[in-house]
C-alpha cells in the first residue's frame, strides 16, 4: 500500500492531524513543531496524544508521520546566538518527539553564509552530536537541498559528510526532497535509476526514511526550491509516479509540500498517486 499524506496545521493537536489525514485519503502525515519561523512551540496535551496513538491503531490507520522543525534553525550559522538558539530547539523538539516514540523529524541542514561548505558540515555535525543520541526512539532527518544561496545539503556528498560525523549513526537518516534534488542538478525525470543508484552508492539506501514529494515550478539546476503542485510543474506527473512505484523508493513514506490554498485540494493528488501505484 502507499503510504502518503501531506503538510498539516498542528495548531489542533495531533488527534486533529490524524482525522484531517483520513478524510483527505492520507495514512501519513506532516506537520512543523511549532511556528515555521521559529518561537515557543504549544503545550502537548497528554489526553490528546493517547487519543491520537488509538485513532491511528483503529480507524486512522497511521503507523508514521514526520515533524519537520522550523525554517529559521540554522546548525551551521556564523553567529553564535543563532546557532545555539537551534541547538535549543532541536533538544526541546527531541524530548517532545518522545510524547510519540519511534517517529521521524526533518531538519534542513543549514546555510554557511560565507563560511565555506567545509567548515559548515563540522558545525552542523557537532550540533547534531550534543543532541542526538542512541537511546532516543526518534530518527533525524538531514533533508536534500536545493542549493538556493549558501545551503549545505545539496549534494548527496555534502549529506554524507556530515552523517559519517555523527555519533548516533543509527539515529540519523535522510529525506529526499523530489523538487530539491531535481533543482539542485539531479535528473530525476529521465534519469531516475540513476539517481538511486547514486544515492545508494554515496549514502547508502538503508539511510533513506522519507521522501518529500512535490513538482518544480523551475528547470532541473535552478537551485531556487520553488514547489509546485503534483503534474504541472517541470518534473511532472509520470516522473513522480515513477519515484512512487521505485522498487527501491515504494516502501517508503511520501510527504506532499505542494502549495494549495486549502488544505482539501491535496486530496485530489493522494488520489491521483495512489491510483497509479502497483502494489
Amino acid at each position: 500500500m502507499l503510504t502518503i499524506g501531506c503538510h498539516l496545521s498542528s495548531s489542533k493537536g495531533y488527534l486533529n492531524m490524524a482525522q484531517v489525514a483520513h478524510s483527505l485519503g492520507a495514512n501519513t502525515f506532516q506537520f512543523f513543531t511549532r511556528n515555521p519561523r521559529g518561537g515557543k512551540a504549544k503545550e502537548i496535551n497528554p489526553k490528546d496524544v493517547a487519543a491520537f496513538t488509538e485513532y491511528c491503531k483503529g480507524e486512522g490507520q497511521i503507523s508514521v508521520y514526520l515533524a519537520h522543525a522550523p525554517y529559521t534553525l540554522n546548525f551551521c550559522a556564523a553567529k553564535p546566538d543563532i546557532r545555539k538558539f537551534a541547538i535549543e530547539t532541536l533538544t526541546d523538539d527531541m524530548m517532545r518527539m518522545e510524547n510519540t516514540p519511534g517517529q521521524m523529524y526533518n531538519i534542513h541542514p543549514g546555510s554557511h553564509v560565507g563560511q565555506g561548505t567545509e567548515v559548515a558540515i563540522d558545525l552542523i555535525a557537532d550540533a547534531i552530536n550534543q543532541v542526538i543520541t542512541e537511546e532516543q526512539s526518534t530518527m533525524l532527518l538531514l533533508e536534500t537541498m536545493a542549493g538556493k544561496g549558501s545551503e549545505v545539503g545539496r549534494t548527496f556528498e555534502e549529506i554524507q559528510e556530515i552523517i559519517k560525523r555523527c555519533h548516533a549513526q543509527s539515529k540519523i537518516g535522510v529525506c529526499l526532497d523530489t523538487c530539491h534534488v531535481w533543482e539542485g542538478g539531479y535528473d530525476i525525470k529521465d534519469n531516475l535509476d540513476g539517481v538511486v543508484e547514486e544515492f545508494d552508492k554515496i549514502i547508502g539506501l538503508d539511510r533513506l526514511h522519507a521522501i518529500h514529494l512535490n513538482d518544480s515550478k523551475n528547470d532541473m539546476s535552478a537551485h531556487k526550491d520553488r514547489h509546485e503542485a503534483i503534474g504541472e510543474g517541470h518534473i511532472g506527473f509520470e516522473a513522480l509516479s515513477a519515484v512512487t512505484n521505485h522498487p527501491a523508493l515504494k516502501h517508503l513514506p511520501f510527504f506532499l509540500e505542494t502549495p494549495h490554498d486549502k488544505v482539501t485540494e491535496y486530496a485530489d493528488e493522494i488520489k491521483m498517486l495512489r491510483d497509479a501505484y502497483v502494489d
